[in-house]
């Protein structure tokens, strides 16, 4: 059930240009969907959809009270702007489909706002660098 929920989640937001999945597509935990949104504030995504009474995080579980990028996302060699525009969907038990639409009907107009008056403009092709080996 979950994953066809997550399914369905990732499937819509990824109509939202500018927008990618973090992580494998497939080998995934079937309640999780970490999404970038390019040229956006993480932060600010979250603080627009509480206000829609949606419950999202940035970064990754263990760091979402740090305001820095996900340690997970930048060691993959996602670049800070990138990484910093993640927000973390996670589907429980009471999630509903019906919950999964009002996130993709108001979800777009949200990124649409923040990127209305954001001064950041990264190109996709270079969301990447090489990872540093230490």
């Amino acid at each position: 059930r979950l994953i066809g929920l997550r399914e369905k989640l990732i499937k819509g937001v990824l109509k939202i240009p500018k927008t990618f999945i973090n992580g494998h597509p497939i080998k995934r935990l079937p309640n999780n969907a970490n999404i970038s949104f390019l040229d956006v504030e993480g932060e600010s995504i979250l603080l627009y959809l509480d206000s829609y009474g949606i419950c999202v995080s940035t970064g990754s579980a263990c760091t979402s009270s740090d305001l820095d990028p996900s340690y997970v996302l930048t060691a993959t060699g996602l670049i800070h702007g990138a990484a910093h525009g993640s927000i973390r969907f996670t589907l429980g038990q009471k999630t509903t489909e019906k919950d999964i639409d009002y996130v993709l009907k108001v979800l777009p107009e949200i990124i649409g706002k923040l990127r209305a008056i954001s001064p950041i403009n990264i190109d996709p092709k270079k969301i990447h660098e090489c990872p540093k080996l230490t």
